[in-house]
């Protein structure tokens, strides 16, 4: 069975998207990288060094394989500053993807629902691919693919928090409603946070934290892969009903004694 993701028009090899911030020195990036099989790579366009991007420490050690750059607005306050941002990496040659991350509090960095619709309706618009980060809310999930986001990426909890997913409730209704890939992004922690979104349904995984602060980076990164691949394939397989009482699997009433 063919079990595709798209975005943009381009198909994706991987439903692991990972950022390449805060691993401890660009060779253990490398080898998580790999280690993750992810084809969308993803970093704060305010790191890059946008006159020479070909140069730049974090794109140079990647620019040699095919990934999709997802480069990310993180800093910005408002939707101009975004726009901005975005406006600078495309005319650098980066990529035409963008993650519009726009923080609204300094100590959650929960994104600013206002600005980021604002941000996105413009850059759309203007021909970006868009994927805006937003908070775990269905109604403005739904906004945004109104607006013409490529995917909305919803967070399980805030950012590097590492509290795995808050509101399963509510990203379950975003997935039932959803007309455009769900990538849930930000506060998953462990193995298993990532099979439980997942097996709700989304669409894929954006996560860098739980990847490049672990012990064994790499490992980690191939044990994140191989959850993703284990939630996907439990959601398509579906899942038994919970019921509140007992039912033998081997025929309880069959062999009861008399």
């Amino acid at each position: 069975m063919r079990d595709s993701l798209q975005i943009g028009g381009i198909e994706l090899s991987s439903r692991f998207f990972i950022g390449t911030g805060l691993f401890p020195n660009p060779y253990v990036q490398q080898e998580a990288i790999k280690a993750s099989g992810a084809q969308v790579l993803t970093f704060a366009i305010r790191r890059i060094n946008l006159e020479s991007t070909e140069d730049d420490s974090i794109l140079q050690h990647v620019q040699n394989e095919y990934f999709v750059y997802l480069p990310n607005t993180s800093g910005a306050r408002t939707a101009d500053e975004a726009i901005r941002i975005a406006r600078l990496a495309r005319a650098s040659g980066l990529s035409d993807w963008v993650k519009v991350e726009i923080s609204a509090n300094e100590r959650t960095l929960l994104p600013d629902p206002i600005e980021t619709l604002k941000a996105t309706e413009i850059l759309v618009k203007e021909g970006f691919t868009v994927l805006p980060y937003i908070t775990d809310d269905p109604i403005m999930c739904k906004r945004l693919e109104e607006a013409g986001a490529a995917a909305v990426m919803p967070g399980a909890a805030p950012i590097g928090t590492g509290l795995g997913i808050l509101n399963p409730y509510h990203l379950g209704l975003i997935v039932e409603d959803a007309k455009v890939p769900i990538i849930v992004d930000a506060g998953l922690g462990s193995v298993s946070d990532v099979a439980q979104a997942m097996e709700l349904g989304v669409s894929g995984v954006l996560m860098n934290t739980p990847v490049a602060k672990a012990k064994d980076p790499v490992t980690m990164a191939k044990a994140m892969k191989l959850a993703i691949e284990a939630g996907r394939l439990s959601y398509l397989s579906g899942r038994i009903e919970k019921k509140k009482y007992a039912s033998a699997s081997s025929g309880y009433e069959a062999f009861k004694l008399n």
